[in-house]
């Protein structure tokens, strides 16, 4: 079998939530050993978060956790205990990248912060993300979900002129941006330490990295002064642009027309072909004038229609359009099925259970499942006898003073 990409990279994680597990699926995916030392006493706010497989709440039938943690082990450490952090510096020794996402100072606090790695392994390379940064005034601020989507000023981006703010539905907004970028950090970073030898302390802020995704409204503040508008559906670069309910139950598909052509062609689709010689909808500007009755006319149209058939009718005429997919959609979507997106596995809690896959092809060295998601602590005996080369006698007095919890 061809070697995997990061089947030379052991990765020793010490992460919860989302941001730290979405970023080591890029590794474990593609063949690194990633190991995720968890307890029981403060498990992973994942584990313990619904949805639960056949709504049996249980720290190993997390939907939540589940999804995102294929080819993963765990390894169950008691911190607050002496020898827990001995075998978390141990298992350190053993490893090429550290990760953490906890709050700034829970590492320092175990001996286990930057220049205590490098005591350990002077090579080891520290992947640090935190809501923002291991320095300046907000470095000790939660970084939950909503807080630190308002924070990053997303909710005022979303919703109508005329009303308040909307929260981020997804309350980790953010914990799927970052990963992104440490991705290509941790890349770099192995590359530089093939070749020097040396490691480094990688340091990221989702508060910075979601800020990215927002610079042009940055941008029109810093260049002009102005402050950006919250327009519902609506954009300035298009007439329509907006969703329509179709037949079904709360079935609906997205329209947009960004110029001319499009909107003659979209006329030609609804059998309104007048409209598209109709003065008021002659330009982009004249058709924003005129905006409401523009969506009255296309709502009438998409209302006959299943959203997949009227989808099919515009996007066949070169009109932009969509139909809005729900979770059902998604898993039965002919398009990710064909790319294995999902990967359905046998998990020993929860039986035939759909893990998340690998959205980037590599076409010599794909990603493949090779694990379930693990359940807590499953990993004890593999990691600690065969990586730490602990005798089983070892284990056993481990696994009975209270170390591995």
């Amino acid at each position: 079998m061809e070697p995997k990409v990061f089947s030379d990279v052991t990765v020793v994680a010490f992460s919860w939530a989302m941001v730290g597990p979405l970023t080591l699926k890029f590794l474990a995916d593609y063949g690194a050993t990633v190991i995720r030392v968890e307890t029981r006493h403060r498990p992973c706010v994942t584990r313990i978060s619904a949805p639960f497989k056949d709504g049996r709440a249980g720290l190993d039938r997390s939907g939540y956790f589940n999804h995102f943690s294929a080819n993963m082990l765990s390894v169950s450490l008691n911190m607050a205990h002496p020898r827990g952090l001995e075998l978390a510096r141990e298992l350190v020794g053993r490893a090429d990248i550290v990760m953490e996402n906890f709050t700034p100072g829970v590492m320092d606090r175990w001996g286990l912060g930057y220049e205590a790695l490098q005591a350990i392994k002077p090579d080891i390379i520290m992947a640090r993300q935190n809501g923002f940064g291991i320095d300046g005034p907000y470095r000790n601020l939660a970084a939950f979900g909503m807080v630190l989507a308002a924070i990053v000023g997303i909710p005022n981006f979303i919703g109508w002129p005329d009303r308040d703010p909307l929260p981020v539905g997804v309350s980790a907004y953010t914990d799927g941006i970052g990963p992104r970028f440490m991705a290509a950090a941790l890349i770099a970073a192995l590359e530089l330490r093939d070749r020097t030898g040396r490691g480094q302390l990688l340091d990221l802020a989702q508060f910075e990295t979601a800020i990215g995704f927002f610079l042009p409204a940055v941008l029109d503040r810093a260049a002009n002064g102005r402050e950006p508008q919250r327009s519902g559906n609506a954009s300035g670069r298009a007439a329509p642009h907006n969703v329509y309910a179709g037949l079904g139950a709360d079935r609906w598909c997205a329209v947009a027309a960004l110029d001319d052509d499009q909107w003659r062609r979209l006329c030609e689709v609804i059998a309104a072909p007048e409209r598209a010689v109709d003065p008021r909808f002659a330009t982009l500007a004249q058709r924003k004038a005129h905006e409401s009755e523009i969506d009255a006319l296309i709502g009438s149209w998409v209302a006959r229609l299943d959203p997949a058939e009227a989808m099919s009718r515009l996007q066949a005429a070169g009109v932009p359009a969509g139909v809005l997919q729900n979770a059902a959609d998604l898993l039965a979507d002919p398009q990710l099925a064909a790319r294995g997106l999902f990967w359905p596995i046998e998990h020993p809690e929860m039986g035939r259970f759909t893990h998340l896959g690998s959205s980037i092809s590599l076409s010599a060295t794909p990603a493949q499942p090779r694990l379930p998601s693990p359940c807590l602590g499953e990993h004890n005996e593999t990691v600690l006898t065969q990586l730490l080369g602990k005798s089983d006698e070892e284990f056993v007095e481990l696994l009975t003073s209270g170390v591995l919890e």
